[in-house]
């Protein structure tokens, strides 16, 4: 069939889109930023439409000649009133399904009890899912729970929260009951919900075969992670709020995240019927428990095969513009720090170590000074520098980076890095590498600086004098390091 697919940028839209295309479905993609998608290996097999779910006419050209939509976006981390927003995008849809003659709509949206008073994020996937089924076009959806898989948002914060304390001061949402789904059925649901026939349109629950309560999930975790299991008390003086700035000081889950999910979890989200094996069957090896889910993120984890991760969703908030192409910078005031080393390294390793920045290989200088501008953006609501990175040695663009954002890389010579720290303006990092004349290699490194207001000014003056430590230091220690990798390879290259 022909297939639109919304959010393929995401955490599931990722994961979805090359299932899609191996079962023999033709796959379009409507995102805002195409270029987020230039390296992931489907790119080529896909229509990839460039547009906005808030623009009606690129909604109109993404769905022209499709049979199937995929609705696989929400803004998790909004602030303000997105709800609002959301609705918009959903009607948008909905009208653009019906006139198109679209057969099926596909939403996942948030289990949630039928009846309670539900967050506002829980609410407004309630209610997006409401506009979809009154649409005229069949549709169905699934609400799922916490889903496991590696990358998942929700695995990642009971990892953290579980490995962090050996001793668990907690809210009472530990107490809720949860029934989690791991990835791979989410993604079964989602495939097979394509086939249904026209007469389905309503919204089906779809857990895991477990219910556990939230705390039971932490210590499931230990179990499988071969650690001790963590004593909880559940503390009835924490609110939501505190609650979220609990974990975004504890995880590397910013509290733009953290904060809806804990929100969702003050009521219990179990499956309240089990219509959905009616419709598509479980998977032929049954669905997966919580404890083998965990325990097969944990083993791609550490293998290293994360095909999708909460990390590169784009967090509300942070800077999202590229950097100006003008080399003026058409007006802006713009402070620069720049840095060039000439180097003894082959281009190949120095290109090496800076692909390889960030993360468990850190910034190559002053690591107290970032791990310290990294703690005071987390308690200020930013994401942090323990966010990391999905992969230690290669970056694509979209990739996040601690608290950066690849925005721009040409593989082998040029990486640029957007800031998602708070910063009172927007702040890039660009590091390059190029033969130098007469042999060896070219490093250079800039710092760009658009101040906002007086603010921004005096902030870029207050940390100018540690630049000269900082900038210089890490342009140093890069270069070293890559010519370090030099000496060392040569004799092989040699032997060759």
């Amino acid at each position: 069939m022909r297939v639109l697919v919304t959010g393929a940028t995401g955490y599931i839209g990722g994961r979805l889109v090359p299932r899609l295309i191996e079962a023999g479905h033709d796959v379009r993609v409507l995102v805002r930023r195409p270029e987020r998608l230039r390296d992931v290996p489907w790119a080529a097999d896909v229509d990839i439409v460039e547009g906005d779910l808030a623009d009606a006419a690129a909604v109109d050209r993404a769905m022209a000649g499709i049979e199937v939509v995929y609705y696989l976006v929400h803004s998790m981390g909004g602030r303000g009133d997105f709800e609002a927003v959301e609705l918009g995008i959903a009607r948008n849809v909905a009208g653009s399904a019906r006139h198109h003659g679209v057969r099926r709509i596909v939403y996942l949206g948030g289990l949630h009890p039928e009846g309670a008073r539900l967050s506002r994020h829980l609410r407004s996937r309630a209610r997006v899912g409401e506009i979809l089924l009154a649409s005229g076009v069949p549709t169905i959806v699934l609400q799922a729970g916490v889903i496991i898989g590696s990358g998942s948002t929700s695995f990642e914060m009971i990892r953290h929260l579980t490995e962090v304390l050996p001793y668990m001061p907690a809210p009472r949402w530990v107490r809720s009951f949860i029934q989690p789904i791991a990835v791979r059925d989410v993604l079964h649901y989602l495939i097979h919900a394509a086939d249904l026939p026209p007469e389905v349109n309503r919204a089906f629950d779809i857990g895991g075969p477990d219910v556990y309560r939230y705390g039971q999930l932490m210590n499931g975790y230990a179990v499988e992670a071969g650690l001790p299991q963590r004593p909880i008390a559940a503390l009835p003086v924490l609110t939501p709020w505190l609650a979220g700035q609990w974990v975004n000081l504890v995880t590397p889950i910013p509290r733009r995240l953290a904060v809806p999910i804990i929100e969702s979890l003050q009521v219990d989200c179990v499956m309240h019927d089990h219509d959905i094996d009616e419709v598509i069957p479980p998977p032929a090896e049954g669905l997966l428990p919580y404890r083998a889910a965990v325990r097969l993120a944990l083993e791609r984890e550490r293998a290293g095969d994360v095909a999708t991760s909460w990390r590169n969703a784009e967090v509300a908030g942070t800077p999202s513009d590229p950097l100006p192409s003008d080399p003026e910078w058409a007006g802006h005031t713009a402070y620069v720090d720049e840095r060039i080393r000439r180097s003894s390294a082959r281009v190949a390793e120095l290109w090496r170590v800076i692909e390889g920045v960030g993360g468990e290989n850190g910034w190559y200088s002053l690591p107290l000074a970032w791990a310290l501008r990294g703690w005071v953006d987390k308690m200020t609501g930013g994401v942090g520098l323990r966010r990391g990175r999905r992969d230690p040695d290669v970056l694509h663009v979209g990739d996040a980076v601690d608290f950066w954002r690849v925005e721009a890389i040409e593989r082998g010579r040029f990486l640029r890095l957007r800031a998602e720290m708070r910063v009172p303006g927007r702040a890039w990092l660009e590091l390059a590498a190029s033969e130098a004349p007469g042999g060896g290699s070219e490093y250079r490194q800039r710092a760009v600086f658009f101040p906002k207001g007086l603010a921004g000014r005096l902030y870029w003056w207050a940390i100018a004098p540690f630049h000269g430590v900082i900038f210089a230091g890490m342009a140093n220690r890069i270069t070293a390091e890559a010519e370090a990798a030099t000496r060392i390879r040569e004799p092989e290259i040699t032997k060759r």
